[in-house]
């Protein structure tokens, strides 16, 4: 089969190519997957450089979210046919044209979203969750200010947020994008963050400031949201895209009375199981209903695959950028 393979740890993915390599075999209790999408995701590109948390023993192929058709089942496997379609989420291996997994990692594709659609759903959508749910305890009516709105982690918590009957703020560097994420999914009110932000924010709200920030930027986007929290706020990290870790002063959280918190979905789930296996019925369940919807901004086949990574990097995509191998 054909994947993509990091060979070597290097800038603007100088060690990725498509090979041929063997196709996986499904064991006991797994079933053998043909990918028909799968999307790019942030960590997918900081693992070609060995910047993320996880780093994989060289060659892999990167890969998390992905949806498509069983091809074969591995003994033990029960509830599960041969031809059904499936989304599934893994730490490595979904740019490829086949993958082995665990049969129960697998759920039922909704039949409402495409194979592109579902692929842009699970980790996008479970960490504006953990996010949103676990850590902020947002509640219905509270103000929530969502950074790099546009991207794949950003729409995705406008999206449920909204559901969730919270009032959006949407920010971005990009009239552009402003005005997309805005045809698809209607914040209460989006902000240019260039040239600073804060102003704007509390004229929005009155002048009382934000209850959640959902951070994936950090740099200066960081540094400013600090100071558009209203008391009791909390800021969520969720990333550092701007590629700057960003630092806070104890007396600022002290003064405002306000949180800090770090948002590691897939590690929420790892060590709260119970928890975790929650919050990706949630999740699916809204899918299923049509509640929230991820947006594909574009799929292109394997052999092209730089195009979605540099739709990514660069900050081009609206959503979702989705590989179809």
């Amino acid at each position: 089969m054909k994947a993509l393979v990091v060979e070597r740890l290097a800038q603007d993915f100088a060690g990725c190519a498509v090979r041929e390599v063997a196709t996986p075999a499904a064991a006991q209790g797994e079933a053998l997957v043909r990918i028909r999408a799968a999307s790019v995701n942030f960590p997918d590109l900081l693992m070609t450089r060995g910047e993320y948390q996880l780093k994989p023993d060289l060659p892999f192929t990167p890969g998390l979210d992905f949806a498509g058709e069983v091809a074969a089942l591995g003994q033990g496997v029960d509830g599960l046919e041969v031809g059904a379609a499936v989304v599934g989420g893994t730490r490595t291996g979904a740019f490829a044209e086949y993958i082995a997994v665990p049969a129960k990692a697998l759920r039922p594709k909704p039949a409402r979203l495409s194979f592109g659609e579902a692929a842009s759903y699970g980790a996008a959508y479970l960490t504006a969750r953990v996010a949103l749910v676990r850590r902020a305890n947002l509640q219905p009516g509270e103000w929530v200010l969502v950074h790099g709105a546009a991207g794949g982690v950003g729409l995705a918590a406008v999206d449920l947020a909204k559901a969730m009957g919270a009032k959006v703020i949407a920010a971005s560097a990009s009239d552009d994008k402003l005005a997309q994420v805005s045809r698809l999914y209607a914040p209460d009110a989006v902000v240019n963050v260039a040239g600073g932000f804060r102003d704007q924010v509390k004229a929005i709200t009155g002048g009382r400031g934000v209850d959640v920030v959902y951070d994936p930027v950090g740099g200066d986007v960081f540094d400013e949201s600090l100071r558009c929290l209203a008391f009791d706020g909390r800021l969520l990290v969720v990333g550092f895209a701007s590629g700057r870790i960003p630092t806070v002063s104890a007396n600022i959280p002290l003064i405002k009375g306000i949180s800090v918190m770090g948002v590691r979905a897939g590690e929420y789930g790892r060590q709260f199981p119970d928890k975790g296996a929650e919050d990706q019925a949630a999740v699916w369940a809204m899918a299923q209903a049509g509640t929230i919807r991820p947006h594909v901004h574009a799929e292109v086949p394997l052999e092209r695959w730089r195009e979605a990574f540099d739709l990514l990097a660069q900050r081009r995509v609206i959503g979702k950028a989705v590989i179809t191998p």
